[in-house]
Formats: C-alpha cells, structure tokens, sequence
C-alpha cells in the first residue's frame, strides 16, 4: 500500500484543503456506478470508456482487492478477488481483513443477517404464486395411509399395503420442460457413496440445461434471480447461474476421500451411506423409484396443512433393502419450485432454519452447509436441505 500511499499525498498537496473540487481519486469508491458527478470512474467499465481514476489500477486492481482498506461497505464487483460489504460474510468471500477494518463477521458461510425473516415470507409467497408448473390434484393423488407418532419412525413396520402413489399424469406434467430436465439428471448417480462419481459430457450438459430451465426460463426462477440481485448477491444473472450450478453440482467427498457426492445428488436423488438412506428430499425421485418396485413406502409420520400442491409429507420407507425413518419432500411442487425454495434459504440462511410463507402458511427448510470444503473464494457447498417436521 505504500505506492498507494504516495499517490493520495501528492493528490493532497495538489487540491487545496476544503476545495469544492471533486477529488478524482478512486479512494472508497471501487465497483460503484458510474457517477457523472465525478470526473473520472473506478469500476471496470471505465477501462472500456477510458475514464478511469488516475489511481485505479492502485486502488481497485491487483494487490489492493485483496484488502479492505478504503473499501468498507463498497458496491459488489465480480472482479474483485475478495469483498467487504455486508453481503460479503454469507457468501465466504470477505477479505482477511474484512472484520479488524469494517468492523463485520467474516465468518464461511455466513448466517444470513441483511435480508429479514418477513423479506424471506414475502418471497417465498411471490414464488409459490408463480408455481405454474406444479401439480394439480388431478393429475396427482397421493394416498399416505397410515400417519403414526414420532416414538414409532424408527419401527420399520410396513403399515401401508397400497402404493403412496395412487395416480400421476405423467403425459402432463413430465412434457414440461423442468419436469423432463429433473428426469433426465436422477438416473447420473451412484447411490452408494466411497465411490467417485464420473459424469459424462451429456450428463454435465443435463446439469446446465437443468439450472438454466429452471432459474433462467421460468417466471419463479427470474424472480428469484431479481430478489437475490437486489440484495446485493449477484451482480448479473450470468454470477447467479453459475453460482447454483457450483454450490449444488459441485462434487465433495462423504466417504473415503471420493468425490462422491452433491448436494444436488444428497438432496433430490438421495445417497446411501452407512447402511442407510442419506438424504432424499424429492417427491419425483420418490414416485419413479416406487413406479419401478424399488421404492417400499411404510407410513408417514408429518402432512401439512395445505389442501393443494405443494404440500409437505414426512415419510418412512424401505429403499431397495434401506431405510429412511424420516424423509420429508415438498410435495406436487415443479422442480423450478423445489430447485428454488432450498436455493433461497441455502443463500440467505445457510446452516440455519429458514422460515417460508406458502399461501399464509408456514413451511420451515433446515439447511446445513459443507464445511470440508469449498469452491470459489471459499464459498460453502450445499451440506443438506429438506422442509423442517415436528
């Protein structure tokens, strides 16, 4: 910072103290907007325009971003290698010296903090209005049969001689585009963990085109995009996709030191581990593994209060000779609904209890964060997320 130094006494010895004049300098100001009110810029546009500071490359390039001097509470910019707003603490990308100069928690992860419990229920009610891809109870009819009592989960008694499935429209509901994009990626997984996963060039494709489907092509995810933004998370949809695509797709290591799982593999299409069910959260997953006998469904234990789609149910069953005492699942949803309602509570309250608002009603998700490793500038992969039951 001594260079740094240097150009801001000689800026000083050049304005006369209390001068009207705009100092040019891009001190604190790094990543802001262009300001017409200034006569020169400091984010990235300005090299393009050739209206930069004089002390741009000092101050906003190079060694100085990885240090918060001068920076506290500056605008996000996607350039910077680290970052010092209050943002920058839920998303593990703080600059080390983030807290001693700002005076904030650089904490990984984060725990959320900025945006308030009522902003999380005013979004998560916009989202369920625009799932128009969900289920209606025409074309799903669930039968749950037997509800027991929390002391008898763990009894692995098959108390449900029918299906959980009684009728599914899949001519209307898998022809849809995020519904055939959820398909296509259940089957790219070994259940078992310890072993490494190895995915294809098609099924990495699958992988994108199931983000973009979702996030990018449907009216729920854009708006979910333009809340994050506004917030402060994403600097463009391009971060935001990319974003998803790493912390769910990304691949961690669960068992002996394979990369053997995601949270988009431990979440939707549910692992084996320990001799047991791991995860597996989706109701899609669950109707086609049941379609093909591989799936024994015992009882439930949780229904919600919602007397359409989506709806929460908290399941026991027997997974092709493993069990899962509890498994709870957003019913009826569309994948986009699913995809963004754990996406919204994993990013604004990762490793917490996030509290949802579904036509008046309260749905809770519990997220946990992967804390043995991490992507980008130590940004936390997506541990596990499921709707929270008594």
């Amino acid at each position: 910072m001594l260079k740094t130094t240097l150009l801001l006494s000689l800026l000083g010895a050049l304005v006369p103290q209390g001068s009207s004049d705009v100092y040019p300098t891009c001190s604190g100001r790094c990543g802001d907007e262009a300001d017409r009110g200034y006569p020169c810029q400091c984010n990235t546009s300005c090299e393009r325009f050739d209206d930069c500071c004089f002390d741009y490359a000092v101050m906003c390039k190079g060694a100085a971003i990885s240090s918060c001097r001068d920076r506290c509470n500056e605008a996000f910019d996607s350039q910077n290698k680290c970052h010092c707003n209050s943002k920058c603490s839920q998303h593990g990308n703080c600059c080390s010296d983030y807290s001693s100069l700002c005076g904030g928690d650089a904490g990984g992860g984060g725990g959320g903090g900025s945006v308030s419990d009522s902003e999380i229920k005013a979004i998560s009610e916009a989202l369920y209005s625009l799932d128009s891809n969900k289920a209606s109870t025409s074309e799903l009819v669930l039968d749950p049969q037997a509800l027991v009592s929390d002391s008898q989960t763990s009894s692995q008694r098959d108390l449900a001689p029918l299906p959980l499935f009684r009728f599914l429209d899949e001519e209307a509901l898998f022809s849809r585009p995020t519904f055939a994009a959820l398909v296509a990626l259940l089957d790219n997984y070994q259940r078992v963990t310890g072993q490494d996963e190895d995915f294809s060039p098609q099924q990495l494709a699958e992988q994108e085109a199931f983000v973009r489907e979702t996030m990018s092509k449907t009216a729920l995810g854009r708006k979910l995009y333009t809340f994050l933004s506004s917030q402060g998370y994403y600097a463009s949809e391009e971060d935001f996709l990319q974003d998803l695509k790493m912390m769910w797709f990304g691949l961690y290591s669960r068992s002996n030191n394979k990369k053997d799982s995601s949270g988009f593999e431990h979440i939707f299409a549910g692992e084996i581990k320990g001799g047991k069910i791991s995860g597996f959260h989706n109701w899609v997953q669950f109707y086609l593994l049941e379609k093909r006998g591989l799936l024994n469904y015992y009882s439930h234990s949780f229904d919600g209060p919602w007397t359409s789609y989506p709806d929460i149910l908290g399941m026991q069953f027997q997974w092709d000779g493993y069990f899962k005492q509890v498994g709870s699942a957003i019913m009826g949803c569309s994948p986009e609904f699913d995809f963004a309602m754990y996406s919204l509570c994993y990013i604004t309250r990762p490793g917490k209890r996030c509290y949802l608002s579904l036509g008046g009603k309260q749905l809770i998700i519990q997220t946990y964060t992967w804390d043995n490793s991490s992507y980008g500038d130590g940004k936390k992969y997506i541990g596990s997320a499921f709707p929270a039951t008594p």
